[in-house]
């Protein structure tokens, strides 16, 4: 088929025999980009031998093949062009993809014009053998989409100048997607990088960067000195996101959630979001309402409202965040992600996410690259991020880029997942708006990150007490000197006689004027509609609180069975076979629940009342310790089926997601998620509880104390698996010390259940009571499949969820002279040994949940042993971890006046756990043994 195709294209074409090197060129041009050469070549490449596209070096048979075609000229009726003329051909195209490759190299980014920028030889026509004489001369221009087939070269040359090192700098040929990139270049091409703007709208720019200068210049005056991390030298970000914003309701959008750092943030709240500058004012005065918690700095806090756009009211959320800066981001994603299901939103057209970070922190912290990593994975993807860098060419003290990064760029990190990267230099609002529609309609057209660098300036230090000339001096002094953006696009327009500067002048000073009023100073603000998530039925609630947590036996039963049946075709793996027989026989009643069982008829009584359920980790679908198995893979053709997603057709949505391997990323979305959707169960998994370290940011700046400093709740349940099995430091705590110590103001939950019975009112419990704190759990390993650890479906229709378990053996209350209280897996120890021992005189006592501690059902306990005086608390963990030092406080308060509690447990340790399992088993029987020994 080659030969014939090959054949009758050189009949018919000029470009033959002695062109041999012209269409070798080409066809390495072909193998760069398949867009660089016209259809006609693109066709004639296609059809090539395909054996030659299965050699190592592809294009030596080809070459070999064009240098015989070009001998056999007697074969064929051919024209001999000039092959000088065709050699030029191929360099024009080379010089085209040259600047689509490295243009931004050369491009006018940087507002204060002191980057040092090595200069780009491809960029100039002689590094391709073209000279002045050429320019003149008329070219083919392959896939250039100017509009046009052949240009001159000096206006081919003059246009790519335009386009791509102009006010824009575009790198998005790293990406291998051919349909992206042809994508990007028509946009960028057919315009020369230059976006259409209407006088009203240049008008609206000019007035956001008035607006954007307005307000940090009043604070200035008004709090001289006062930190606000002003946004001064990166304006333009204002007319940027209500860009985005106006565009994203223009398609549809209906909510837009924002993640960012502190420079700006004030900004954003009064001149975007439409926070009151008078409430403002107020914080900065020291004034404060009476809300409840601690509060925070007012450049961490969120805010809500609504945004009028030509397509309808969006709804904007600034995310609350801490001082460590990019958390916020899986934070923001997980919310979208959250929003978007519960609206049904499956390809991201209804929510759209914008993080906006600092040229440091997006080359510095991890958990961007974890983020990152997630964008197109099935449990977190949201249809695309855009990500905007407010690249102050500094970093966020007196960082020199040397010291930042080992890159050219900062966001050289999102070439990562193939994200086109868009420089544009800050002074120039009109190509930022462009870059803005550019960004924003290329992740709605591909689903994908993408990246905007907006290239500007800090006018002042990290914070307006920092003294900046102290380690940039000559920055500093250009800055001192350099016109602001809101003057340097007044003069442009003025120039070009769009406006006089009667009006420049009038808008600086109706904003002054409408920020003394103190009102909303947003024209697109609008009071909040009622949306779609409500968290009033959950609000001022508290744990003492009785709730409806029963579920019928017969209820039960049918679940059970159900959440054991799938297709008949489905193929099982023997050992998932066998714990599904053993699922059924529990149904049937002649075998006990054990913690896989219960946990997940738990889930099931969840989604049949029509609550969501959310699980991620990772080996969320199996379990790390083979005891959950909702996902069940066919042996066959590895496809799968969930028992849990097919109870009935109107049953609430249940999905388990085996995550990234990641855990400060993933931990931040599902926080995210669980703050923005109320009603169902959000669940993270540890694959070890030790793990959990790597995200413990999230935990201590958002789960333990985001209530606290910023009013939200969170219904988040963390399951770390805990308990010393002798698997050494990192398999066996999930430091349970580091949870308690957070603990405080009833802030959230830290529970041991030890039971089947336990762990399936637990997770009823967080969703069937109407509040909504986290809870952290200390799940077990062992305790999976241990042959006490069983419970009955009795003890889950008709029980309830314990904080306190007492003694379940028949003793003589007054021949007790100890109690043990204890927690965990400990427990079994302690009993399987007492049992043994055919000892009576010592009651055990589980503290099933650690904080809020249950002083009551303590108390209750124990009451019935009043002689005793003796007791002990028994943990695995060594006495300067675990419960111990943060919880023996509230173990007194719950024991009689005058008693004496002990502890029994490992030594202090500067490791978690011992790694020799024969220290650990001699450990094991020491805290053991001494528990039970009267004389210890």
């Amino acid at each position: 088929m080659h030969n014939g195709v090959m054949k009758a294209w050189l009949e018919s074409s000029h470009l033959a025999g002695a062109n041999a090197t012209y269409v070798e060129d080409l066809y390495e041009l072909y193998l760069s980009d398949p867009d660089l050469v016209s259809d006609e070549w693109k066709r004639v490449f296609e059809a090539l031998p395909t054996q030659a596209s299965q050699e190592e070096q592809p294009h030596s048979r080809v070459r070999d093949y064009f240098r015989r075609l070009a001998k056999e000229t007697k074969h064929y009726n051919v024209q001999v062009s000039d092959p000088d003329v065709d050699a030029k051909q191929v360099k024009v195209l080379q010089l085209i993809n040259a600047y689509r490759f490295r243009g931004h190299q050369a491009a006018n980014l940087d507002p204060l014009n002191i980057w040092k920028r090595e200069s780009v030889a491809e960029l100039d026509p002689a590094f391709h053998n073209l000279s002045q004489d050429d320019f003149d001369e008329s070219f083919n221009v392959g896939s250039f989409a100017v509009g046009q087939d052949t240009m001159a070269l000096k206006d081919i040359f003059q246009a790519l100048n335009k386009i791509y090192c102009g006010s824009i700098g575009a790198e998005y040929m790293h990406i291998t997607n051919t349909e992206e990139k042809r994508w990007i270049q028509d946009r960028l091409e057919s315009v020369i990088g230059e976006g259409s703007f209407t006088l009203e709208e240049k008008t609206t720019f000019l007035d956001e960067l008035t607006a954007a200068e307005g307000l940090e210049r009043y604070l200035g005056a008004k709090f001289p000195g006062a930190k606000r991390f002003s946004l001064e030298g990166g304006d333009a970000l204002i007319p940027m996101i209500k860009e985005l914003v106006r565009q994203a309701g223009t398609q549809g959008m209906r909510e837009v959630v924002i993640g960012m750092a502190h420079r700006g943030r004030l900004n954003m709240l009064i001149n975007v979001l439409g926070k009151k500058p008078q409430d403002l004012f107020d914080e900065f005065a020291g004034k404060h309402g009476e809300s409840w918690g601690t509060g925070d700095v007012k450049y961490h806090q969120g805010f809500s409202a609504d945004f009028a756009t030509p397509g309808g009211d969006v709804h904007l959320a600034l995310a609350f965040n801490p001082s460590h800066l990019e958390i916020v981001n899986p934070v923001v994603i997980g919310s979208v992600r959250a929003r978007q299901d519960r609206l049904n939103d499956k390809d991201g057209g209804k929510v759209l996410p914008i993080t906006i970070h600092g040229d440091s922190a997006i080359a510095g912290q991890g958990v961007v690259a974890e983020t990152f990593n997630m964008s197109q994975a099935r449990g977190y993807q949201v249809g695309g991020t855009v990500r905007i860098v407010v690249n102050n060419q500094i970093g966020f003290t007196t960082s020199n880029p040397r010291d930042m990064r080992s890159t050219m760029y900062c966001t050289d990190i999102a070439k990562m997942v193939q994200a086109p990267i868009f420089h544009v230099n800050s002074d120039d609002p009109e190509a930022v708006a462009f870059v803005t529609r550019v960004a924003l309609d290329y992740r709605n057209t591909f689903k994908r990150d993408v990246v905007i660098d907006l290239v500007c300036y800090r006018r002042h230090g990290h914070n307006e007490a920092d003294e900046p000339n102290a380690t940039q001096p000559l920055m500093y002094q250009k800055i001192k000197k350099h016109p602001t953006p809101r003057k340097l696009y007044a003069d442009v327009l003025v120039d070009r006689k769009e406006i006089k500067l009667e009006t420049a002048t009038q808008m600086v000073n109706e904003y002054r004027d409408a920020l003394d009023r103190g009102e909303v100073v947003v024209k697109e603000f609008r009071p909040m509609a009622l949306h779609s998530v409500d968290w009033a039925p959950y609000i001022n609630h508290e744990w003492n609180e009785e709730w409806a947590n029963k579920v019928d036996h017969d209820r039960l039963i049918e679940l059970a069975n159900k959440v054991c049946q799938f297709p008949d075709s489905h193929q099982l793996q023997s050992r998932v076979s066998k714990l599904y027989n053993d699922r059924q026989l529990m149904t049937n009643g002649e075998k006990a629940i054990d913690w896989g069982m219960a946990e997940t008829l738990a889930y099931a009584t969840i989604v049949d009342d029509g609550k969501r359920i959310r699980i991620s980790g990772q080996d969320s679908g199996r379990g790390t310790f083979f005891h959950r198995h909702a996902v069940l893979h066919n042996q066959d053709d590895a496809s799968t089926y969930v028992p849990l997603s097919n109870i009935h057709d109107k049953q609430g949505p249940f999905q388990v997601y085996d995550s990234v391997l990641s855990e400060e990323a993933v931990l931040a979305f599902e926080y995210g998620y669980a703050t923005a959707e109320p009603g169902g169960l959000t669940i993270w998994e540890a694959q070890f509880g030790d793990f959990a370290n790597g995200a413990q940011v999230v935990v201590d700046q958002f789960i333990s104390s985001g209530e606290q400093k910023w009013g939200r709740l969170c219904g988040l349940t963390l399951l770390l698996p805990h308990g010393y099995e002798g698997q050494g430091p990192e398999h066996s705590s999930a430091r349970l010390e580091r949870y308690l110590q957070l603990c405080a103001e009833q802030n959230m939950q830290v529970v041991v259940p030890s039971t089947p019975a336990q762990v399936y009112h637990m997770i009823r419990r967080q969703v069937v009571r109407p509040m909504r704190r986290p809870l952290i759990v200390m799940s077990p390993k062992s305790l999976l499949r241990h042959p006490l650890c069983t419970s009955t479906l009795e003890e889950l229709s008709q029980g309830t969820f314990q904080p306190a378990i007492p003694e379940v053996d028949e003793l003589d209350a007054s021949q007790v002279k100890r109690v043990v209280l204890c927690s965990g897996k400990v427990y079994f120890d302690l009993l399987e040994q007492r049992r043994k021992n055919e000892q009576h005189d010592v009651a055990i006592v589980r503290v099933e949940q650690l904080y809020p501690f249950p002083y009551e059902d303590v108390s209750q306990a124990i009451a019935q042993y009043t002689n005793v005086e003796d007791f002990v608390w028994c943990q695995e963990e060594p006495q300067n971890q675990g419960a111990w030092y943060s919880s023996q406080h509230n173990m007194r308060f719950a024991l009689p006046d005058g008693a004496v509690l002990k502890y029994a447990g490992r030594p202090a340790s500067a490791s978690p756990a011992v790694g020799y399992m024969s220290v650990h088993l001699k450990q094991q029987k020491s805290l053991v043994e001494d528990s039970l020994n009267l004389s210890f």
